[in-house]
C-alpha cells in the first residue's frame, strides 16, 4: 500500500498537509507493472496516474509502428488531459522497467483540482505543455509521410492507396498534375514516366512498385518467422483477429495470413453502429487497427499481402504463394466473403476507375463535391451513404425493391432520411457505364416508368452481397453448393467416433469462423465470438 512518506517527497503534492495525504493515500490504487506491460492504452477509459517508481514510455502507434512519444519517472504524472474532459486515453503508457504507480479516478482528480488551487496550477501548466507538444509533434509527423504521386484514375495508385489506408500507413497523395510535384521531387525527371512513384520517409523512392514490394519497404511482416505454428488463421476480418488474438493470448504459436489488409470486409465498412461497446459507432478501419495492435502485442505474427495457395488438410500444411510451406497443428478459416460483381458490360474494364466494391474512409476525400450513386440496400450501403453525404454533393442510393425496409436496420433508414442531400430511388438499377479512362456517366433503368436515363458520375459504389470463394479449398474440407463451409452438425463425411466440434469442418482440427462458414449470422459481433471460440475448439482437439 501507498503511504505518506512516499508521496511527501513529490512536487506535485508539495502543498498537501499530511491529513491530506492520508485521505489522498485512503482512494489511490497501487499499481505494479513489469517491463512490457502496459498501464494504459489508446482508447481505454481515462485515469490520472503519478509514476512512484520506475521508467513509463508515452508512445502511440504510427503507420502500423508503436513510436515512442516521451519518457516518465518517479514524480511525473499523466493521464491528466483526457481524465478532465471526459475523454479516452490519447497514447499508451508502457513500462519499461518494473514500475510502481498511484491511479486515482477521474472524479477524484477532479475533486482535487477544485480543493487544491497549486495542484490544479500543476496540472494546468501541464496540459498547456502537452497541448504545444503535440502540435508540434503534428508538424513534424506531416514530414514522415509517405509521398505517393500518380493519377487519381490509374488503377495501380487506387490499390496502392487502399493498401496504405487499409494498414494504418501514414501517407499524402499527389497528383502528377499538381504543379508541386517538381518542388516535392527535386532532381527526379521521370515521374510521369514512372508513376505511380512513392518517396518512403528516408527519401528512398518506388517506382510502380508490387503492393507486396510496397509492404516490406515501409515495414509490414510479410515472411513468417517459423515452419510450423500452433494455429494458423486464414483470413484477417473480424473473426481471423479475434482468433490471433486469442490464440496468441492463450499461449498458441499463432499466424495470421491475410491476402489485403486486417480487417476483410468490415474494414471497408464507413461506419459500424451496432458493434457492442461502441455507442458512436466505429469505423471498420477503426476496428481492424484496434484488432491488430491487439493482436501482435500479445504475441501473433501477421502476414499481410499474402495468399494461401494450397491447403493439405490431411498433413494440415499451408502453401503460401511464392512456395513456402508451413506446418500447423490447427488451423482456422476465416477467409470470409468477397463482394458480388455487378453484371454489365465493361465493369471489368472500369473497376478501380470509378466503380468501387464496397467504401472505405479512405474513399471520403474523393467524393468531394461530386455527385456519387451507391447500388444496394444493406446496412454497408446505407452506412456508405450516410459518410459520404458530408463529403458529396448528391448521394443517389438504387435499389430494385420497393422500399429499405426488408434490407436495412431501421435506426439507418431513420438517419438517411434526416439527410438532404441524400436520394433514394426504388425500382431502379444500372444497366450501362460509360467512360475511356475512367467513369463518366451510368444508364439507370426505372422499371416503374419503364425509361432509362444517363447521369454523369466519376462514382459508383457497389454493394449487391457477397459470395465465398472457397474453390481452392481441398475436397476434404466439405462444402454447401454456394461454397460455403460446412461445420459442427452439418459436416459431412466426418471420419472421428467423437462429434465434431461447434465450428469443426469436415477435417478434424481444421475450424472456420465468420461470414465464410454455412448458416453464419454474418455480423461484425458474431464473427468476433467465432473466432474467439474457435481457439477454445483448438485447446479441447490438441488435448485429445
Amino acid at each position: 500500500m501507498i503511504s505518506v512518506a512516499q508521496l511527501r517527497d513529490l512536487p506535485l503534492f508539495a502543498s498537501f498537509s499530511d491529513h491530506e495525504l492520508a485521505d489522498l493515500v485512503n482512494k489511490a490504487a497501487d499499481v505494479l507493472v513489469q517491463p512490457g506491460e502496459y498501464l494504459l492504452q489508446e482508447g481505454e477509459e481515462p485515469a490520472f496516474y503519478v509514476v512512484l517508481s520506475g521508467t513509463m514510455s508515452v508512445t502511440k502507434h504510427v503507420g502500423g509502428a508503436e513510436v515512442v512519444l516521451a519518457t516518465r519517472h518517479r514524480g511525473d504524472f499523466f493521464g491528466e488531459t483526457p481524465a478532465l474532459l471526459g475523454a479516452s486515453a490519447f497514447a499508451n503508457f508502457r513500462a519499461e522497467t518494473a514500475c510502481r504507480a498511484m491511479r486515482l479516478e477521474a472524479l477524484e482528480l477532479q475533486a482535487l483540482t477544485v480543493s487544491h488551487p497549486a495542484f490544479k496550477a500543476e496540472i494546468l501548466s501541464a496540459i498547456s505543455e502537452r497541448i504545444g507538444s503535440i502540435s508540434q509533434m503534428a508538424v513534424a509527423k506531416k514530414a514522415e509521410a509517405i509521398l505517393l504521386v500518380g493519377r487519381h484514375w490509374e488503377v495501380e495508385c487506387s490499390g496502392i492507396r487502399t493498401m496504405l489506408a487499409r494498414n494504418q500507413i501514414r501517407h499524402e497523395f499527389v497528383d502528377l498534375d499538381d504543379p508541386t510535384v517538381p518542388t516535392r521531387l527535386p532532381g527526379i525527371d521521370d515521374v510521369a514516366e514512372t508513376c505511380p512513384l512513392i518517396q518512403l520517409v528516408d527519401g528512398r523512392i518506388l517506382r510502380r512498385p508490387s503492393i507486396r514490394e510496397l509492404a516490406v519497404a515501409v515495414g509490414l511482416q510479410t515472411e513468417p518467422t517459423r515452419a510450423a505454428y500452433d494455429a494458423i488463421v486464414i483470413g484477417g476480418g473480424p473473426g481471423g483477429l479475434a482468433a490471433a488474438v486469442y490464440g496468441a493470448s492463450e499461449g498458441l504459436t499463432t499466424l495470421m495470413v491475410e491476402r489485403e489488409a486486417p480487417g476483410g470486409q468490415a474494414g471497408t465498412s464507413s461506419r459500424i453502429e451496432n458493434y457492442l461497446g461502441f455507442p458512436t459507432g466505429l469505423s471498420g478501419d477503426d476496428l481492424a487497427n484496434r484488432g491488430l495492435q491487439q493482436a501482435r502485442r500479445l504475441g501473433a505474427e501477421v502476414l499481410v499481402t499474402r495468399r494461401v495457395g494450397a491447403l493439405d488438410a490431411v498433413a494440415k500444411r499451408v502453401t503460401l504463394d511464392g512456395g513456402a510451406v508451413l506446418a500447423a497443428r490447427t488451423i482456422i478459416l476465416a477467409t470470409g466473403v468477397s463482394w458480388r460483381t455487378l453484371a454489365i458490360e465493361g465493369i471489368e474494364r472500369l473497376t478501380g476507375l470509378g466503380v468501387y466494391y464496397g467504401a472505405s474512409r479512405s474513399e471520403a476525400l474523393n467524393t468531394i463535391g461530386r455527385d456519387v450513386f451507391l447500388i444496394g440496400g444493406g446496412n454497408s450501403a446505407g452506412q456508405a451513404a450516410m459518410f459520404f453525404s458530408s463529403y458529396a454533393r448528391s448521394v443517389t442510393i438504387l435499389i430494385r425493391g420497393e422500399s429499405l425496409a426488408a434490407s436495412m436496420s431501421d435506426y439507418l433508414i431513420k438517419q438517411l432520411h434526416t439527410k438532404t442531400n441524400i436520394a433514394l430511388e426504388t425500382r431502379s438499377e444500372v444497366v450501362g457505364l460509360h467512360g475511356d479512362a475512367h467513369l463518366e456517366a451510368i444508364d439507370v433503368a426505372d422499371r416503374a416508368a419503364g425509361t432509362t436515363t444517363r447521369r454523369a458520375t466519376d462514382a459508383l459504389f457497389v454493394f449487391i452481397g457477397a459470395d465465398a470463394e472457397t474453390d481452392w479449398l481441398p475436397p476434404e474440407i466439405a462444402r454447401d453448393d454456394r461454397g460455403y463451409v460446412l461445420t459442427g452438425r452439418a459436416a459431412k463425411a466426418w471420419p472421428l467416433e467423437r462429434d465434431p466440434y461447434l465450428l469443426e469442418t469436415s477435417v478434424p482440427g481444421i475450424f472456420a469462423v465468420g461470414d465464410v462458414r454455412h448458416g453464419s449470422v454474418k455480423r461484425v459481433a458474431s464473427a468476433v465470438g467465432e473466432g474467439s471460440m474457435a481457439i477454445a475448439f483448438a485447446h479441447q482437439y490438441l488435448a485429445e
